[in-house]
């Protein structure tokens, strides 16, 4: 028996060519749909960020906080914050708390979904800076700071005067090293020892400037610049100063002073160099040979 098989050909795919009016079409459909879901997910990321659901409801404070407590800070920085969860700038909000006197530095953190918690670190002052007056004081980092003194224990609290940019290292100096530093002094000008425990205000003009002479020697510095040092001062003054000068030279002979004098003639014999600056020239009248 003869079986006939007949094999079957795949039907024929024509390929149709898509009019370019409906390519356009369905891009624009395309396009309309992603523009629409952009605007849906903008609308609710709007709408959540203005839902009073996010608003700042309540500011956490914690650290080491002992002149500032949490009710009065949240009264004082609160009013300036602006913006919700999501929007609050939190640079702004840390300065706004380190601006509250006593605070040195704040951490800022946001918690979902509508809380601020803050960790301060307060000043803890070690001294006070500046003349009397000066409310003013020095932290255990050596940095300047301006707070309610009546809040501290200033009256055991020492008394430091320098340039405000070098409070760091005026604060650096040990009680050794000041002790060593006063006696030293005191080894050049002897009358301020009498006035150690007097106030500035109750000094004579010419002690002040006994006074300002010691604070330079104290300060360690190496450059001393004395205008017209002698102008005023009574005579006996005027010979304890020059007196004073001339221990300075003997005692201290790696430091530098520079003295602008009118009346030089006090002052004879100790300069290594004197000018003279007459009528707007400068000349060299004298050069020690010591």
């Amino acid at each position: 028996m003869t079986v006939m098989q007949r094999r079957l050909r795949p039907p024929r795919v024509v390929p149709v060519e898509v009019p370019w009016d409906a390519k356009w079409m369905n891009a624009m459909a395309n396009v309309l749909l992603m523009a629409f879901m952009v605007m849906l997910i903008c609308a609710g990321l709007w709408w959540a960020v203005r839902h009073a659901h996010f608003s700042l409801q309540r500011i956490t404070v914690d650290g080491d906080v002992a002149h500032s407590n949490e009710v009065t800070l949240r009264a004082n920085v609160a009013p300036r914050l602006s913006g919700n969860f999501f929007t609050m700038d939190l640079a702004q909000a840390r300065a706004s708390f380190e601006a509250v006197p006593w605070v040195r530095r704040a951490v800022v953190r946001r918690e979902f979904p509508n809380r601020l918690r803050v960790t301060l670190e307060e000043h803890q002052p070690v001294a006070r800076w500046g003349n009397e007056g000066d409310v003013r004081m020095v932290n255990q980092q050596g940095e300047l700071f301006e707070a309610n003194v009546a809040e501290a224990d200033v009256e055991r609290m020492p008394r430091l005067i320098g340039p405000d940019a070098q409070s760091a290292e005026v604060l650096g100096l040990s009680a050794i090293d000041l002790d060593l530093r006063l006696q030293a002094t005191l080894q050049v000008v002897p009358q301020l020892e009498p006035m150690l425990a007097r106030s500035g205000a109750a000094l004579s003009g010419g002690q002040g400037k006994m006074v300002a002479l010691g604070r330079a020697l104290m300060a360690g510095s190496r450059l001393v610049l004395l205008d017209e040092p002698l102008q005023g001062l009574a005579p006996v003054l005027a010979e304890q100063y020059v007196q004073s000068i001339s221990r300075l030279r003997q005692l201290r002979p790696e430091l530098s002073v520079v003295i602008t004098e009118s009346n030089a003639g006090l002052l004879t014999g100790m300069p290594d160099q004197t000018w003279s600056l007459e009528r707007g020239s400068l000349s060299l009248e004298q050069r020690s040979t010591h």
